[in-house]
């Protein structure tokens, strides 16, 4: 009797804490920009760490928490994976629950990445798609009881870098637009990027999130647009910034130089450096001091000031 009680009680805060989760097409059927078809279908490995490939349809997975517990916030997440693959689990979907159960809506996005042959430019969909998953989650605020001026876009690793561009390159919508979706603001109202890839210049960019993006010998013009230190303003959504000194992977450097950019714009946030953690910790669990950062970053997000 007491086990069949704890597990009904199980039940019943899984209940609680997620009201309801589905997927959602980005684009109409048909009608997804820069796409050319091709050969190409989307792969899956569903190992320890599912990692998705060769996205052709890119989509939003939607996870909400009940309602007598949702903050009212919003966060958009953006798998990392060097923009050749998507860490799905472990920087998403696992986010995800962490997010639901501090009562935060969690949004999974599944972007185009520039590797597959159905980009017409390969640079662009990445972005594309982070803005309209921004749109569409403020176009659908009050339907999933979510304030649409707390709506918040997080990133780890060049997930991290896809966040900090849209946190530096967002747009107002277009006014005009006959998709109701395309009038709403793509800019983000808070950043959070976790071992974030920055800067597309040496000597401490990711390379091979710089090859994959905008390929091994870009225009300058082009390199610079995206890297992200060198574009925040003082409208640069208020960010938080996490990293690990030991990453091999993606230097410290690409966050500190992106908080000194925030510095030195009037920019507000924090950064939080830890001594050890390597890349791609995720949630951070097992990894000493770096596990405190969910904790830090859910107190950072209850002190943001919303409209």
């Amino acid at each position: 009797m007491k086990k069949i009680s704890v597990f009904l009680l199980f039940i019943l805060l899984q209940q609680t804490l997620f009201a309801q989760n589905y997927i959602i097409p980005l684009w109409p059927k048909g009608k997804v920009p820069n796409y050319q078809p091709s050969s190409e279908t989307e792969k899956r490995d569903t190992g320890r760490i599912i990692s998705i490939r060769l996205v052709q349809e890119p989509d939003i997975a939607v996870y909400l928490p009940a309602k007598q517990v949702a903050t009212g916030q919003a966060v958009i997440i953006c798998p990392g994976g060097g923009y050749s693959g998507l860490a799905y689990n472990l920087e998403g979907t696992d986010v995800a629950g962490w997010l639901v159960s501090k009562g935060i809506a969690a949004i999974v996005l599944k972007y185009r990445l520039p590797n597959s042959k159905s980009n017409i430019i390969p640079h662009l969909s990445p972005l594309m798609d982070a803005k309209r998953a921004m749109r569409m989650v403020r176009f659908n605020a009050a339907r999933w009881n979510i304030n649409a001026h707390n709506i918040g876009i997080m990133g780890f690793s060049a997930g991290g870098h896809l966040a900090s561009t849209l946190a530096t390159h967002f747009d107002a919508g277009d006014a005009k637009a006959a998709d109701s979706i395309e009038q709403q603001s793509s800019r983000p109202d808070f950043a959070i990027l976790v071992y974030p890839v920055i800067t597309m210049t040496q000597p401490v960019m990711h390379v091979g999130s710089r090859n994959n993006l905008i390929g091994a010998n870009p225009d300058t013009a082009l390199a610079r647009f995206y890297s992200n230190e060198l574009q925040v303003t003082k409208d640069t959504p208020p960010t938080f910034l996490v990293h690990a000194m030991d990453d091999n992977g993606v230097p410290v450097e690409n966050s500190l130089l992106f908080f000194q950019a925030m510095k030195n714009n009037g920019v507000t946030g924090e950064l939080h450096v830890f001594p050890k953690g390597g890349h791609g910790f995720g949630l951070g669990l097992g990894k000493g001091e770096a596990e405190q950062w969910t904790g830090l970053c859910t107190e950072w997000m209850r002190s943001l000031t919303v409209k």
